[in-house]
């Protein structure tokens, strides 16, 4: 179920109280004129994007959060000042607030931003470990580079409004568990990880032929399921990193954009047997986990040269 909140006060011992609720109990103060701040928040499942607007510099000092904080700057700067450091991020920079299991401290100046904060849990649902291995951690505060910070701010943006912020959007789990892991998934492609670059040679020994057609066949019987890359791995009897080296080997794709490809196709049919008179594009386009209209007619027009409505159109 979507939650949805808003808070709007000028009493700084409101705002304290309202941040140790929502996010980690933390301090804070610093001289203050206008003390007036404004938070609104949409979360579903393991996935939660708030905006803050602080008319005033507040220092905060806070405990870990135990979840994933990124923050996108959109006016006013934002520093941390965590082990005595001083590290600036201004208007456009996206980046990790803290580690989840640490503390930290600093100061929002003024600043209107976007939060993002998930499960540490999703980290491992998109880049699964082998038994034995430690859960891949992000180890970096910045994008590894400018363009890494522009998709991961893409990526909360895109699933701040258009899937917690789509109506209805709650009554999809299949929509919020792929989004929530689209974000967890542009995190890692976007920052600083322990699992970057790792190789297993056993992995890809199991990056067969049989590999594909089990998985395959495990994600055209559950495509209307909230399926991770795990989950899928699990049902094709490999571990998610061979799982992905067979897809990239014998198919040239991912797990999960072939995942994709199926759900599509199952719009497809969908479409050629609704009604349009009782039916809409974007129901049938929500019912297989795609939350962005225009995403989904970009990747209908590829894959069948015309626009969804134009198939809705056609009665059966």
């Amino acid at each position: 179920m979507t939650q949805s909140l808003n808070f709007d006060s000028a009493s700084l011992d409101d705002t304290e109280e309202f941040l140790s609720t929502a996010y980690t109990p933390m301090r804070i103060g610093g001289p203050v004129e206008d003390a007036r701040v404004r938070i609104s928040r949409r979360a579903a499942g393991p996935v939660a994007i708030d905006r803050l607007d602080f008319g005033y510099t507040m220092a905060y000092d806070a405990r870990d959060l135990g979840q994933v904080c990124l923050i996108s700057m959109h006016d006013g700067t934002l520093a941390d000042l965590t082990g005595g450091r001083e590290e600036v991020y201004g208007p456009g920079e996206t980046f990790l607030v803290a580690p989840p299991d640490r503390p930290y401290r600093g100061e929002v100046r003024a600043a209107r931003y976007t939060i993002a904060l998930f499960d540490t849990a999703l980290l491992e649902d998109v880049a699964p470990t082998a038994p034995g291995e430690a859960p891949v951690r992000l180890t970096g505060a910045r994008p590894v580079d400018p363009a890494a910070g522009r998709q991961l701010a893409a990526a909360i943006a895109y699933v701040g409004e258009h899937v917690l912020g789509a109506p209805g959007a709650d009554a999809h789990e299949l929509l919020v568990g792929t989004a929530a892991r689209h974000l967890a998934a542009a995190a890692l492609a976007a920052l600083p990880h322990s699992a970057r670059d790792a190789t297993h040679r056993a992995d890809s020994t199991d990056a067969t032929p049989d590999t594909v057609r089990r998985a395959v066949a495990h994600m055209e019987s559950h495509a209307d399921r909230d399926l991770t890359l795990a989950r899928i791995a699990a049902a094709a009897h490999v571990t998610p990193r061979a799982l992905q080296y067979a897809f990239r080997r014998h198919l040239d794709t991912t797990p999960l954009a072939h995942l994709r490809r199926i759900r599509l196709a199952a719009a497809h049919r969908d479409l050629l047997a609704a009604d349009p008179r009782t039916t809409t594009v974007t129901e049938i386009a929500m019912r297989w986990g795609f939350a962005n209209p225009g995403h989904f007619a970009a990747h209908y027009r590829k894959a069948y040269r015309t626009a969804p409505s134009g198939t809705l159109r056609l009665l059966p």
